[in-house]
């Protein structure tokens, strides 16, 4: 498994982008979305709202919520949905580099990684054919293997 590396993009970058993005939707980028994309930039795996208030003890979890929602509604951000009861976010997908999910079915981790461009491309040729025989509209695609984590597989009876 490879681990997902952020694409190497200067943090005034990532956060010029994130307010244009929000201008764009008539929203403010003030210090507490900026505090989120910030610490959903240094992280190598989508975040839950917990763990996101455990790395800034300054983040309120009301003003978390909201701040999250008008940053995914602009384009910043992606939910990710586990097997578990908690949403995890991320950057989307053009600000940090394409990648997939690992998503652990008995603890509900979330890792990403990512794949060999080959089989990247033969991966998007397949989906362009299942496309095209359905009529289907392909945007891009998102792949989630899901499974038993290496920390669950060692806990549970062979």
């Amino acid at each position: 498994m490879a681990g997902h590396q952020h694409t190497e993009r200067p943090s005034g970058d990532l956060h010029r982008t994130a307010a244009d993005r929000l201008g764009r939707d008539g929203q403010r980028y003030t210090l507490g979305r900026r505090a989120v994309v910030g610490l959903l930039g240094d992280t190598d795996r989508p975040l839950t709202i917990s763990e996101m208030l455990e790395r800034d003890g300054a983040l309120a979890q009301s003003s978390a919520y909201r701040n999250l929602s008008v940053l995914e509604r602009a384009g910043v951000v992606h939910r990710v949905v586990a097997s578990d009861e908690f949403t995890r976010f991320e950057l989307a997908e053009d600000l940090t580099g394409h990648h997939h999910h690992l998503i652990c079915s008995n603890c509900g981790a979330v890792a990403d990684f990512t794949i060999a461009p080959e089989l990247e491309t033969t991966l998007a040729e397949a989906f362009t054919d299942v496309a095209a025989a359905t009529g289907f509209r392909t945007e891009h695609h998102r792949l989630d293997l899901l499974g038993t984590c290496a920390r669950c597989a060692a806990t549970l009876p062979s």
